[in-house]
């Protein structure tokens, strides 16, 4: 049976709140916020959906400040990781979900299949990390500036995941 992990951190409780619909979607996920994960969390599970919102000049939320080190040393290889970002689009147009543009780059070499690639053109922002041609990494959202547009994104995304 395939395992599958929601990591997230949160600070005003939006990324949490996201993290948790991911689960009432997918029955069989797990919720681990970062803050208390552990290596072999992330080592003994299949399927890694990580989360994170974006603060300051583009930085992962800063309860990944620890969690970094764990992700750095922990074996991802052969894992399916899917990326989740929120921002907000019309207050930090050059930073727009950053934060999960950090956290692709951090793990993007070690030796995981990303999945969950979500096209951008939806989106009016002027520049993010998280865009790799006309795509965002991970699923993006500003629950800030189109709180009413997350569960239909959501619902699609998980769907294209293809893991449950």
């Amino acid at each position: 049976m395939n395992s599958i992990g929601i990591f997230y951190g949160s600070s005003v409780g939006n990324t949490r709140f996201v993290a948790e619909k991911i689960g009432d979607i997918i029955k069989t996920a797990r919720l681990y916020p970062v803050e208390n994960a552990k290596m072999q969390d992330l080592e003994n599970t299949d399927t890694i959906i990580l989360g994170t919102s974006t603060w300051g000049f583009g930085n992962m939320q800063d309860d990944f400040e620890n969690f970094v080190q764990i992700l750095l040393n922990a074996d991802l290889k052969g894992k399916k990781v899917a990326l989740f970002g929120l921002g907000d689009q019309y207050t930090y147009p050059d930073t727009f979900c950053n934060g999960m543009g950090n956290l692709y780059q951090l793990i993007k070499n070690k030796g995981c299949d990303f999945i969950g690639k979500w096209p951008s053109d939806s989106y009016d922002f002027s520049e993010s990390t998280a865009i790799e041609g006309n795509y965002f990494v991970g699923l993006a959202l500003d629950e800030d500036n189109e709180p009413d547009l997350t569960n239909h994104r959501l619902t699609q995304w998980i769907e294209s995941l293809n893991i449950h």
